[in-house]
């Protein structure tokens, strides 16, 4: 049987498929733990420099899978989302490299979390981003309540997840949960250009900026002023540092090793 996150890695960039596509790739344990693991991968392993989540299929991610969900006892979600959602989100946050979620088709309930929890967003034209939460009685989980309003601000994820919001790609857009919107055709194409860019970029660095835009957005100014002073000091003993350097000196572009 087909592994339900299938792992390809190929040119410093990891991406992991959902591959549950016979149920729009909806969560189940064995789809949460195998995308931890590819995190994982990606800390461990040098070569990879950038992640990539995709859905197969016609959807991104869907959501808990509810015909699974429903055979658990409700008092047993408290542990279902510490179990299998939190260390998948926690991951994701952690990683010391860029993350793309590239969205095509549904993205819904925990499966619009993941793609929150992402670094960045790119979506095809046909994706719809749904806040299911609301809509079977649930509160937001899987980092939905950390990652929506710093994206699109308080009242608006008020709103949104109240309300039991759905919108389009260009909606999206607008709000600022993706940074572009391709056809379908594109998509593939757009999401390789994105990846390789960041995978030619100064990973080191790169890490550091997640970590600090992150911690940024919810600490007070000196501590933020202080962190930058410590990781400007770690980016700075990078040789990406040292060859960003000789490369402006010497008019050319910077060949980044990643280290």
């Amino acid at each position: 049987m087909d592994s339900v996150v299938l792992q390809e890695h190929k040119d410093g960039v990891l991406t992991l498929w959902l591959n549950r596509p016979e149920v729009l790739n909806a969560f189940n344990r064995e789809l949460a733990t195998g995308l931890v693991e590819g995190v994982r991968r990606a800390v461990a392993d040098v070569n990879i420099r950038v992640v990539v989540i995709r859905g197969k299929g016609r959807g991104f991610c869907s959501g808990q899978d509810l015909s699974v969900a429903l055979d658990e006892r409700a008092g047993r979600i408290r542990d279902i989302v510490r179990e299998m959602y939190n260390p998948l989100i926690q991951a994701m946050r952690d990683l010391p490299k860029p993350i793309i979620a590239s969205v095509g088709g549904v993205a819904a309930g925990a499966g619009m979390s993941l793609a929150l929890a992402a670094d960045l967003r790119i979506a095809a034209s046909n994706a719809r981003f749904v806040y299911g939460f609301s809509g079977i009685g649930l509160a937001p989980d899987s980092g939905a309540s950390y990652y929506l309003p710093r994206i699109i601000g308080v009242a608006r994820a008020l709103e949104f997840s109240m309300l039991g919001g759905a919108v389009d790609a260009n909606q999206a857009l607008a709000l600022g949960l993706v940074s572009k919107v391709v056809s379908e055709e594109q998509l593939d194409g757009e999401t390789s250009a994105l990846a390789q860019r960041l995978a030619a970029g100064p990973t080191v660095a790169l890490g550091l900026t997640k970590r600090a835009m992150y911690e940024g957005a919810t600490g007070a100014l000196a501590d933020a002023l202080e962190r930058e002073a410590l990781y400007q000091q770690l980016a700075s003993e990078s040789q990406d540092f040292k060859e960003g350097v000789k490369a402006f000196l010497e008019k050319r572009s910077p060949q980044y090793k990643g280290c």
